[in-house]
């Protein structure tokens, strides 16, 4: 009976850790994300060299005046943006990304943009 037990266990081991070795990481291209995109009244630079900067209209700020810089890392579906001086990271997991959408999440909210010119 024990017998029966242990290979009953080692092959719903075995199941589930193939399951999981199969479940690929979705990969996004970084050079979609270069560009500006805009949901509502913010606006998101993303530059090559993995530099970026924000604002927010809706603030009375216009992106030659009081704009936010960041560093931005994307590997595989994982974003990292760095804000003030690399000390405050943030991770979100894009969902979509494409040459006119991007759509990202946290553990909180979702976010949507379009790229504009």
């Amino acid at each position: 009976m024990l017998m029966k037990k242990l290979f009953v266990f080692f092959v719903v081991l075995s199941v589930s850790i193939l399951f999981h070795s199969c479940v690929k990481e979705e990969e996004f291209d970084e050079k979609l994300l270069i560009g500006r995109w805009r949901s509502g009244t913010e606006f998101w630079v993303y530059e090559s060299g993995h530099t970026g900067y924000t604002w927010d209209e809706s603030d009375d700020v216009s992106e030659e005046d009081e704009k936010q810089t960041f560093t931005w890392k994307l590997v595989g579906s994982e974003l990292q943006i760095t804000h003030f001086g690399g000390k405050v990271p943030k991770y979100y997991t894009v969902i979509e990304l494409s040459d006119k959408t991007l759509k990202y999440k946290d553990s909180f909210k979702s976010y949507s943009f379009s790229k504009v010119p």
